[in-house]
C-alpha cells in the first residue's frame, strides 16, 4: 500500500498550508494593526481575517462541479498556485487593499484544498486504510499550525517583527506543493473511469497498489457508476459444491457463484441464494433480518451496522485476503504451483477453452450450474487472475479465485433471469463465520460450528455492463448513457438525497458545536491559569506569550490525532463520534460551571484549562476529521465532487455565522450562555449521529453508496407503510 500512502501524504500538504496560514494571520494581525493604524477600524481588521473565509466560500461553490468535469488533480494544482501567488502578494503588500486581495486569493486556495483533498484521498486509498489516510489532513493541518506558531513566535522576539515576512513565507512550502501536485500526484482512478479513460485508470491503480493485476478494482470502479439500479438485499449460503448439489429438497437450484478452487476435501466452495424456508439454513443473514426490522434508527444505519457487528477485525473469514489486489505474500506461491499442476493435468494434447486465448470471456460451465446461468469466477472467466482478459485490456495477474474488492467483500456476476445478455452484479460479504482453516486458497468451514454451511449478505443489482461488452476484443468502457448522464439530475436520486442529509447535517453540527468559540478564548483561559504570568517572568512579552500559548495548545492536538488515525479503521468513524461527543459535552458543561461558580482564581483557571485541553483533544479525534471523511465516502463517483462541494459550502457558511455571531452572543448572554448553547448542540449531535450516521470503515466506496440507495428506499417504504 506504499503508493497510496505516499500519494495521500503528498496531497495532505495542502491542508498543512491551510493550517500554516491560519496561524500566521492570527499572529501577524497584531503587527498589521499597528502599521496600518487599524485600532480604530475594527471593520478592516475583521475583513483581513474574513476575506479568506469569503474566498473559500466563493470557490467552494464552483469547485465540486468543476472537479467532476476537469478532474481532481487540476484543482489541486490550482490550489497550490493560488497559495503561492497569495504568499507573494502578502510579502509585497504596500497597503491594506493589496493585503485584502492576497487574502482573497489565499481563501480560493484554501477552499479548493479543504474541499477536494478528502475526496482525492478517498478515491485513491484502499478501503482497509482509507480512514487512516483521510485523517492525515487533520494531522498535517494541526502540524502546520504548530510550525507556523513557532516561526511567528521566533520572529516576534525581534525588535521589529516583519509581518510581511511572516505571511510571505507561505510561498516556500506552496512551491513544494506545486511540484508534488504536478509531478507526483496522479489523477483519481475513479474519476478517470467515470470519463471512460480506462487505460489511464489501470496504470494509476497499478502504481497505487503496487501490483500488476487490478482487474477486480477496475470492475468495482466501473460498477460504481451505476448505483441503486433495482438493488436488493439477499441471503446467500456458502458451502462445498457437493453438499449443495446433494441437497434432495432441490432448494438451491438458483444462480450460483464460485468463490474458491476447492475445499480441503477436494470440493469447490460456491455461494447460492438461500431460501428462507430451507431447513438446511440454520441462521438467517443478519443483514437480511436487519433490513426488515422496524426501528427509530435510520434503516440505513442498521444495514451498515449489521455488516460490522459480526466482524470485530478487518477482512473476512470465509473470503480470504489471499488474491486481494492489495496483498501478495509467500502463500501465493503455493497457490500458483497448485494452479500450474491443475492446468497441466487439463492439457493432455488438447487445448481446453480455459487455456485458449481466443475463447470468450464469459462462458457457461459444463455442469448443472449451466442451466442456472452461472458465470465462472475461476480461470477462463472474465475476471481470470491467470489467463488474459479483454475486459480491461490487460493480462491479469496470477493466483486469485474470485474478485476481492477489500474489506471482506467480493464482487461476482450472474446472468439475469430471462435476459440472454443481462448481468447482475453481486456484492457478497461473509457473516456468522465459524472456525476457518486455510493453506493458500484452501478454506474449510468447521461443520460443528456451521453445520457445513456459511452465510453471506449480498447486495444484488443490475450491472452497468452487458454480456456483449465482456466478450469483445476491445477494452470495456462504461456505457455512454451513464457517462453522459446529467450530474445534477442524480442529486435527486433517493440514495444521494439521503447521503446529503447526513453530510450537510454533520457539517452544520460540527461548526455549531463550539470549536470556534473555544479556539477564540483559549489564550484568555490559559492566561487566567497563570501561563502568561509565568512566561512574562521569563522575559517574554505579552504578544509573544500569546503566540507561544497557542503553539502549545496546537501541539497537544497532535498525539490525539495520532490516536484517531489508529482507531479510524479499527473502532470506526461512528464509534469515535459516539465516544468523543459526550466528552465534548462534559468539558463544555465544566467550562460553564467554571465560569459561574467562584472556586478561587487558581482553581477556576485550572478547571478551565483542563476542560479546554480535553475539548481540543477529543474534538480532533472525532468531530474534527470525521465529517470530511464521511462526506468523501458516502456519495457516488459521478456526483462526489458536486455533493462534497454542497457540504463544504455548508461548512464555510456555518463557520462565518458562528465566527461573527460570537461577539454578539457574548455581549447578550455572556460566556456561560455561549458555552451552554454549544453543549446543547453537542447533545443534538450525538442523537443525530446515533440515528443517522452509519459506520463506513473498511467498506469499498461503491458498496457504501449502494447501501445508501437501498437504505433510502427502505426508509421510504417504511414511511409509506406507517402512513
Amino acid at each position: 500500500m506504499r503508493g497510496a500512502v505516499l500519494v495521500a501524504i503528498a496531497a495532505a500538504i495542502g491542508n498543512m498550508l491551510q493550517g500554516w496560514d491560519n496561524a500566521t494571520i492570527a499572529g501577524s494581525l497584531l503587527y498589521i494593526k499597528k502599521e496600518f493604524n487599524l485600532q480604530s477600524e475594527p471593520t478592516i481588521e475583521g475583513l483581513i481575517v474574513a476575506t479568506s473565509l469569503i474566498g473559500a466560500t466563493i470557490i467552494t461553490t464552483f469547485s465540486g462541479p468543476v472537479s467532476d468535469s476537469l478532474g481532481r488533480r487540476p484543482m489541486l494544482i490550482m490550489s497550490s498556485i493560488l497559495y503561492f501567488i497569495s504568499g507573494l502578494v502578502m510579502l509585497w503588500s504596500p497597503n491594506v487593499y493589496f493585503l485584502l486581495l492576497a487574502r482573497l486569493l489565499n481563501g480560493f486556495g484554501i477552499g479548493l484544498a479543504v474541499t477536494l483533498i478528502p475526496v482525492y484521498i478517498s478515491e485513491t486509498a484502499p478501503p482497509e486504510i482509507r480512514g487512516l489516510l483521510n485523517t492525515l489532513p487533520q494531522f498535517t493541518g494541526s502540524a502546520g499550525m504548530f510550525l507556523s506558531y513557532c516561526m511567528v513566535f521566533s520572529m516576534s522576539l525581534k525588535e521589529s517583527p516583519n509581518w510581511r515576512l511572516m505571511l510571505g513565507v507561505l510561498s516556500v512550502p506552496s512551491l513544494g506543493y506545486f511540484v508534488l501536485t504536478t509531478i507526483f500526484l496522479p489523477e483519481s482512478p475513479r474519476w478517470l473511469v467515470s470519463k471512460g479513460r480506462m487505460m489511464e485508470a489501470k496504470m494509476v491503480l497499478q502504481r497505487l497498489r503496487g501490483v500488476e493485476d487490478v482487474s477486480g478494482e477496475m470492475a468495482l470502479l466501473v460498477e460504481g457508476l451505476g448505483v441503486g439500479v433495482e438493488a436488493s438485499i439477499e441471503d446467500y449460503i456458502i458451502a462445498p459444491a457437493n453438499e449443495l448439489e446433494n441437497d434432495h429438497d432441490n432448494v438451491f437450484e438458483q444462480s450460483q457463484v464460485k468463490l474458491l478452487h476447492n475445499n480441503e476435501d477436494g470440493s469447490m466452495l460456491i455461494a447460492r441464494p438461500a431460501p428462507s424456508s430451507s431447513s438446511t439454513v440454520h441462521h438467517q443473514s443478519t443483514l437480511g433480518q436487519t433490513s426488515r426490522q422496524g426501528s427509530m434508527v435510520d434503516p440505513m444505519v442498521n444495514l451498515f451496522g449489521s455488516i460490522h457487528e459480526k466482524l470485530p477485525g478487518m477482512g473476512s473469514m470465509i473470503f480470504p485476503t489471499l488474491g486481494s489486489m492489495f496483498i501478495k505474500d509467500e502463500e501465493q506461491q503455493w497457490e500458483d504451483d497448485n494452479y500450474d499442476q491443475n492446468v497441466e493435468s487439463n492439457t493432455s494434447g488438447v487445448e481446453s477453452d480455459d487455456n485458449n486465448p481466443n475463447s470468450p470471456l464469459l462462458q457457461r460451465q459444463n455442469t448443472d450450474g449451466d442451466k442456472d446461468g452461472f458465470i465462472p469466477m475461476s480461470h477462463g472467466s472474465m475476471f481470470s487472475m491467470r489467463q488474459q482478459s479483454n475486459l480491461f485490456g490487460n493480462e491479469l495477474g496470477e493466483g486469485a479465485n474470485g474478485i476481492d474488492i477489500g474489506g471482506g467483500w467480493q464482487l461476482a456476476y450472474v446472468r439475469s433471469e430471462g435476459k440472454e445478455t443481462g448481468l447482475k452484479r453481486i456484492y457478497l460479504h461473509q457473516e456468522n463465520g465459524g472456525n476457518v482453516s486455510r493453506r493458500g486458497s484452501v478454506v474449510s468451514i468447521a461443520e460443528e460450528d456451521l453445520g457445513g454451511f456459511g452465510h453471506a449478505a449480498a447486495l444484488v443489482s443490475c450491472s452497468v455492463l452487458h454480456m456483449e461488452d465482456l466478450t469483445g476484443d476491445e477494452m470495456v468502457k462504461p456505457p455512454e448513457a451513464i457517462t453522459k448522464r446529467s450530474n445534477w439530475a442524480e442529486l435527486f436520486e433517493p440514495g444521494v438525497k439521503h447521503a446529503l442529509i447526513v453530510g450537510v447535517g454533520i457539517q452544520m453540527l460540527q461548526q455549531f458545536s463550539g470549536i470556534n468559540g473555544v479556539l477564540y478564548y483559549t489564550p484568555q483561559i490559559l492566561e487566567q491559569a497563570g501561563v502568561g504570568v509565568l512566561l512574562s517572568n521569563l522575559g517574554i512579552g505579552s504578544d509573544s506569550a500569546s503566540l507561544l500559548i497557542s503553539a502549545l495548545t496546537t501541539l497537544l492536538m497532535l498525539p490525539s490525532i495520532g490516536v484517531a488515525m489508529r482507531l479510524m479503521d479499527i473502532a470506526g468513524r461512528r464509534w469515535l463520534l459516539l465516544s468523543t461527543l459526550p466528552v465534548l459535552l462534559l468539558s463544555l458543561v465544566v467550562l460553564v460551571f467554571g465560569s459561574i461558580i467562584d472556586m478561587g482564581s487558581v482553581m477556576n483557571a485550572v478547571i478551565s484549562t483542563v476542560s479546554v485541553v480535553v475539548y481540543f483533544c477529543c474534538f480532533v479525534m472525532g468531530f474534527g476529521p470525521i465529517p470530511n471523511i464521511l462526506c468523501a465516502e458516502i456519495f457516488p463517483t459521478r456526483v462526489r465532487g458536486l455533493c462534497i462541494a454542497i457540504c463544504a459550502l455548508t461548512f464555510w457558511i456555518c463557520d462565518i455565522i458562528v465566527t461573527y455571531s460570537l461577539p454578539v452572543m457574548l455581549s447578550s448572554i455572556g460566556l456561560p450562555g455561549v458555552f451552554g448553547i454549544y453543549a446543547v448542540v453537542c447533545s443534538i449531535s450525538w442523537v443525530f449521529v446515533y440515528m443517522k450516521v452509519p459506520e463506513t470503515k473498511g467498506m469499498p466506496l461503491e458498496v457504501i453508496t449502494e447501501f445508501f440507495a437501498v437504505g433510502a428506499k427502505q426508509a421510504a417504504s417504511a414511511d409509506v407503510s406507517n402512513n
